[in-house]
């Protein structure tokens, strides 16, 4: 279920379509560089606002750390990109050549045509996948029907085959060949992972303290008939044959273990098929194998410490982005001293200073903008190209302004410029303003 999900969201959500006005991309999710904009549903993000980019990090991290605190590498077992291409591979395998039995069968035949027909077959699924992969990722950095056409007539840009042909390379090699590979060897989250648990998170759990003595099912039988001990784990080894990192579970846990849980499926399938009781591996806690053994009833607590304060940082910085987003101002001013000359003494005995503002139209609507001086009694401004600017306009404009009155003279004196911008059909003004200094 979680990987169809996954799946399907990566591969259709370029189509998924968001009406935002004439002009504007109807793209639901957009990385547009062109016009450095990124698109999210109702979302529109500028460069200017990279701070956003920052707190979702923040989010993901903590999200990530809430996670680790309450099950274990729970993302590595069931979200890692790594993780879901992977188990889609071993899907399209088995469905090709059969269970891990019948594929060790085959590969002791030879390259018979029946056995190399199969291989290539897997190989070409294979490679459509990881080459629709590719496919679907630069479709989020333009707009993907009519990047699907230029690619289709090899009227497409040449950056976006490069991307597809790195991205189709490395999702064959990582997914069909390095597999579990990348999660021993080059993954850090395992290492970060083993010093953020505790004895409270749920881990898949060999419970040792029922499994132990391991043993088949007859000697563990006659054990029981002669009131000796025997663990209800029979030996089966299925465990280890279904984990997709080639771990053993019953060695604890280990940095190969990505709590995917197939082997709780296994043995559970096992116990079944024994007439013995589910459960032997499980989502537990080491705290809880303690208590089985002093026959005491299993205690379980999400609430701690730990996950109260993920939990919260991720209220907070998302509350804060939410409180950020719903009052941003739609048009935005900066103000740049020109350092050649810094002042300018006048023949009337007055002080210019030049700037360069730069105006930024976020309305998605044409503005009229007015500039004042704030702050400095008797200073006068002129600026030029400040007209009725068109949508989503980055304007940048040069502007003097002129001091007259002796007594405000000093080195260095602070002022504000205070930009007001008229809307559409009595939408009012929208307000910025932007710190400069006036040299005299």
């Amino acid at each position: 279920m979680i990987l169809a999900l996954t799946l399907a969201t990566y591969y259709l959500l370029p189509f998924a379509r968001w009406h935002r006005g004439p002009g504007l991309p109807n793209q639901a999710v957009l990385v547009d560089f062109p016009h450095r904009r990124f698109y999210f549903f109702f979302i529109e993000l500028w460069p200017q606002e990279l701070y956003y980019f920052t707190g979702l990090l923040i989010i993901a991290a903590m999200a990530l750390f809430l996670m680790n605190a309450i099950a274990g590498r729970v993302w590595c077992g069931y979200m890692c990109p790594q993780t879901v291409w992977t188990d889609l591979f071993d899907a399209v395998e088995r469905l090709v050549e059969g269970d891990r039995r019948e594929r060790i069968i085959g590969d002791r035949r030879g390259w018979t045509f029946v056995h190399s027909r199969r291989i290539l077959t897997k190989h070409a699924l294979w490679f459509l996948i990881a080459w629709w992969t590719g496919g679907a990722w630069v479709l989020y950095f333009a707009d993907a029907p009519t990047l699907v056409k230029d690619l289709a007539t090899l009227q497409a840009p040449p950056v976006a085959y490069i991307w597809i042909a790195i991205l189709t390379a490395t999702t064959y090699i990582f997914a069909g060949h390095a597999r579990e590979q990348m999660c021993i060897y080059m993954c850090p989250w395992p290492r970060i992972q083993a010093a953020l648990t505790d004895e409270w998170a749920l881990n898949v759990t060999y419970r040792r303290d029922l499994g132990e003595p391991r043993m088949s099912v007859k000697k563990a039988k006659l054990l029981r008939q002669h009131g000796k001990p025997a663990g209800e784990c029979i030996d089966c080894r299925q465990c280890i044959n279904v984990c997709p990192t080639g771990g053993d579970i019953r060695s604890g846990i280990q940095l190969a273990c990505i709590q995917c849980g197939l082997c709780i499926d296994a043995c559970d399938n096992v116990m079944r098929q024994v007439g013995r009781p589910t459960g032997l591996i499980a989502y537990d806690t080491d705290i809880n194998a303690q208590l089985r053994l002093a026959g005491k009833p299993p205690v379980y607590r999400l609430i701690r410490a730990r996950t109260v304060m993920y939990a919260a940082i991720i209220l907070v910085v998302g509350g804060i982005m939410l409180y950020t987003l719903a009052t941003r101002s739609a048009i935005q001013i900066s103000a740049l001293h020109e350092r050649n000359p810094l002042a300018v003494m006048l023949s009337d005995g007055g002080i210019r200073n030049d700037y360069t503002v730069r105006i930024l139209n976020k309305s998605g609507v044409a503005r009229a903008f007015a500039i004042d001086v704030v702050g400095l009694p008797g200073a006068t401004l002129q600026t030029a190209g400040i007209e009725k600017t068109n949508r989503r306009l980055v304007g940048t404009h040069p502007t003097s302004a002129v001091l007259s009155d002796a007594g405000y003279f000093a080195k260095h004196v602070t002022l504000s410029l205070a930009l007001r911008s008229s809307g559409d059909a009595g939408r009012g003004f929208g307000r910025d303003r932007a710190a400069a200094t006036l040299v005299a």
